[in-house]
Parts: C-alpha cells; structure tokens; sequence
C-alpha cells in the first residue's frame, strides 16, 4: 500500500471519527437542558481526536522494513 493510500485512509478514518463523536455532542448540547455541561467534555474530546489525527499521521507515514530485515 502506498504512502498517498495510507494517508487518504488516515483522513478518511479521522474524518468518519470526528463527524461520529462531534455531531452527536454538538446535537446534545444544542438540544438538552442539561446539555451545557456536556460543554466541559468538548475540550477533552478535541484533545483525543488530535491524538488520534497524530497516531493516523504516524501509521500512514510509516514506511515497511528493508526485505531482508529480520528482529
């Protein structure tokens, strides 16, 4: 698999991640009375999806060792 596959899986995979946790936080907020304090869970959430976005990078930038290599 090549590098530009892997990085189109990695923004492809961030991007169904980050629509399926904000979408539904940003309806519960918007929708509930109660809703505002989930507003203190958003920073947390922005936090680990940065994480996830650098762990994709990391995998999609990885390149596959020597053919000969053995550990």
């Amino acid at each position: 698999m090549s590098i530009r596959t892997r990085l189109i899986l990695a923004v492809a995979a961030w991007c169904l991640v980050a629509v399926a946790l904000v979408l539904p936080l940003v309806w519960l907020i918007n929708n509930r009375d109660w809703g505002i304090g989930l507003m203190l869970l958003t920073p947390f959430l922005v936090y680990a999806l940065m994480r996830l976005g650098r762990a994709l990078e990391v995998w999609a930038r990885a390149t596959s060792p020597p053919r000969g290599a053995r550990d």
